[in-house]
Formats: structure tokens, C-alpha cells, sequence
């Protein structure tokens, strides 16, 4: 790992950069970028929508010009054509459910010194937040998959494949792309009871309700009646919010679900062996810390154990990288 020579200007950088973040956070939150659209409009006219102090707003805007997230003329602001793609609720590209998660995560991350202090998670998880947070997670999921499934569905070989397990699925980004792709396959998306709106809404969008099917399940608490039933299964990013034994036997029960000679993939932030890196992973492990009772970021090694402690064989991590430094360890069932 290469090193990085630390100096007093990007050490305040970094302390500061939360000004950044939360001025994104709040323009997102105000639905500034949404309001402004394909228009150009001065701060009254922004405001008919909004509503809120002018001269927070004034501040507000400009600061989100300084940003180049809009553009400012004449005392007229309109979006970046970057803010118009990701930022505006219009769009397709809408990045705004992500970027709310995060700032729902806020809360946790500066008590970050009171969590360790006292050694207990700083808030709930958001799976089992109300509502508005819940849509902002489940949806922020449904962000980052779209970052990755249309390209990984691709590249993953499920040739000859017929039924997938999509564990932990969420709204079923990558179950509907890897059904996209694959003509002959059909998927069930395992996920809590509160996610099934999200996700039958997600389905129906993409024309592929009729080959995903929801499964409402708690794969902690519930057995699973579905021994042999399925010949891939994807787990992605649910074995980092459990501790080593529950991800051991989410794993387990993911096995037993799998007919013999059947593909397991695991897509999740994997830590190298000494677990002081990859950067995203590392960071991500404390968030893990901070939202749930024994959460963390694993290494690819551990994973790997778990994966043949219950007779997965040939098991490899595949040469994909996603955007936030994500993996793929695959294996085949005995």
C-alpha cells in the first residue's frame, strides 16, 4: 500500500470536507436540484417551490454554484447538466434515495467516539427504520445496483441456470438484470415483509413481474422451506451487517436452498487479510459498527472459510471490482 504524506492543508481539508457533504446533502433534502429542473430561475422563483429563508437559500445556492452543481447568470441558477442526471428526481439516474442514506447515517457516524467509548452500535438499522428511511435505503440500494447489475449481468456466466435465490435481494436490481440477461432464467427475491412494495414496484417497472417472484422472509429468524429448490444464489452485501456466526449460517442456509452442483456467489467489501485495507471496506466496517449490533466488513479469507465450511468447492474471487471497491467470491455446492 502506498503511502501518503500527510500535511497540515490536507489534514483540514479532510476535517472540513462534512461542509461539503452536508451542503450537498441539504440541497438533495430540499429537492433544490428537482425544483430547478431543466429551467433557469431566480431565487424567487426557486422559492415559490421551496419555501424556506431566502437568505439561507441565497447562501444555499451559491454555495452549490461554488460546487459547479448549478450554474449561476444574471442572478439566475440552473443545474449542471452532471446535477440534471444524478440530482433531479426526474431523471432516471437519480442518485438522490443514496445520498439521503447517507445522511441518515450521519446521526451515528458523529457519535462515532461515544459508540467505541461505550461499545454499542449509535443506531438502528435502517432495514428496520420507518418509513422514510427505509424508502431512502431500499431505494439508495436500488442507486448503487444500478451502478453495477446492467454491466455484472454480462459478465456473470449463469448459462444453463434456471432459478435464482436473490437473498437479502432488496428491491431486486440485480435479480431483474440477471434476468434481463438470461432469457431462460426466473428469480425470487428474498427479502422482509417492508420491502415487498419497493420491490414488486422495481419488478413491474423493468416488464419482468412475471419471472421474479417475492419471497417475504427474515433470514436470521426463518427456516427456509426451500431445500433443492434453486441452482444459483446471490447473497450481495447482506453478510457484512451480521456477526461471524449469523453470517456463517446465512451462508448455511443459502447452501441448503442450492441443488447439488449448484453456483454460489458472494458480492460484498472485502478486507485484505491484515484488514487495513481496501480504503471503502475499511471505512465501511465502522459504519457497520456504528448501525448494528455485530456488523463488519470481512476479508475475502474469512468469507472463504465460511463458504467451504459448508461444502462449497472451487471457490474463487472472480476478477470484478465494483465502484466502491466490492467483490465476488463464487463457488460451486457439493
Amino acid at each position: 500500500m502506498e503511502s501518503f504524506d500527510w500535511n497540515p492543508g490536507s489534514l483540514l481539508e479532510m476535517s472540513g470536507y462534512y461542509w461539503k457533504t452536508c451542503t450537498l446533502h441539504t440541497g438533495v433534502k430540499l429537492d433544490v436540484f428537482t425544483s430547478i429542473g431543466s429551467n433557469t430561475l431566480t431565487i424567487d422563483e426557486i422559492n415559490e417551490n421551496l419555501k424556506v429563508d431566502k437568505r439561507g437559500l441565497s447562501m444555499l445556492l451559491n454555495a452549490l454554484s461554488a460546487l459547479e452543481l448549478l450554474v449561476k447568470k444574471d442572478e439566475k441558477y440552473s443545474n449542471s447538466p452532471s446535477a440534471l442526471t444524478f440530482l433531479s428526481k426526474e431523471s432516471q439516474q437519480y442518485l438522490g434515495f443514496m445520498i439521503m442514506h447517507h445522511h441518515h447515517l450521519m446521526e451515528s457516524w458523529h457519535k462515532m467516539d461515544k459508540a467505541i467509548i461505550e461499545g454499542k452500535s449509535a443506531g438502528r438499522r435502517s432495514s428496520f427504520s420507518d418509513e422514510e428511511r427505509r424508502e431512502s435505503f431500499l431505494m439508495g440500494m436500488f442507486n448503487i445496483g444500478m451502478a453495477t447489475a446492467p454491466k455484472l449481468s454480462k459478465e456473470l456466466d449463469l448459462s444453463g441456470c434456471k432459478r435464482l435465490l436473490d437473498l437479502g435481494g432488496g428491491p431486486g436490481t440485480f435479480a431483474i438484470h440477471f434476468c434481463l440477461a438470461n432469457p431462460g432464467l426466473k428469480a425470487a427475491v428474498y427479502d422482509l415483509s417492508t420491502t415487498r412494495p419497493f420491490a414488486e414496484k422495481t419488478i413491474k417497472k423493468f416488464n419482468v413481474s412475471e419471472r421474479i417472484e417475492f419471497i417475504s422472509g427474515n433470514y436470521l429468524e426463518d427456516e427456509f422451506t426451500y431445500p433443492d429448490s434453486f441452482d444459483v444464489a446471490w447473497l450481495s452485501h447482506i453478510l457484512h451487517g451480521e456477526g461471524p456466526k449469523q453470517a456463517q449460517e446465512i451462508i448455511g442456509k443459502a447452501v441448503l436452498a442450492l441443488k447439488p452442483r449448484s453456483k454460489i456467489y458472494i458480492h460484498d467489501f472485502f478486507l485484505n487479510d491484515n484488514m487495513d485495507g481496501p480504503l471503502f471496506p475499511a471505512l465501511f466496517s465502522i459504519n457497520m459498527y456504528l448501525r448494528t449490533p455485530e456488523g463488519r466488513s470481512y476479508s475475502e479469507t474469512e468469507v472463504s472459510d465460511m463458504l467451504m465450511a459448508h461444502g462449497v468447492e472451487n471457490v474463487s474471487r472472480l476478477s470484478f471490482e465494483g465502484p466502491t471497491q466490492s467483490g465476488i467470491l463464487s463457488g460451486i455446492t457439493s
